[in-house]
């Protein structure tokens, strides 16, 4: 039946001017389109939603992930340079060095928006 259509994320937040600034500042995204009530970011060959809700940070699993290769140390540098906190999880990994987690050849990160929504950067498939 949606096998056919382009998804996209969406992500709730309670303060749509804050919200703003994070996706677009911190990280880098380019607003597409402002609805007033939400708006949507480009990330890739995707969109990224948000939107006003007063159940935003209640999601205890990973709201968005994005695969980015190699560039996942330059990644983590820039999100520490802007005083973004990692999150460290280190149960199954090999080790955890300045919030990346190594496992092999994967390294994945995790931080939270200002509502508290988990994101993931991994060097793997985000799909």
């Amino acid at each position: 039946m949606l096998k056919n259509y382009a998804s996209s994320a969406i992500v709730p937040c309670t303060d749509l001017a804050r919200a703003k600034a994070f996706y677009g500042d911190i990280l880098g995204l380019p607003l597409i389109a402002d609805h007033g009530n939400g708006f949507v970011f480009g990330t890739g060959e995707t969109k990224l939603n948000i939107y006003r809700s007063d159940f935003a940070g209640t999601n205890r699993a990973d709201a968005v992930v994005w695969a980015v290769g190699d560039d996942i140390e330059a990644i983590a540098a820039a999100l520490r340079a802007k005083s973004v906190t990692l999150e460290e999880y280190p149960e199954g990994f090999d080790k955890v060095v300045e919030g990346v987690h190594v496992s092999g050849q994967l390294s994945v990160i995790w931080f939270r928006d200002p509502d508290g929504n988990i994101l993931h950067v991994t060097s793997g498939h985000a799909n």
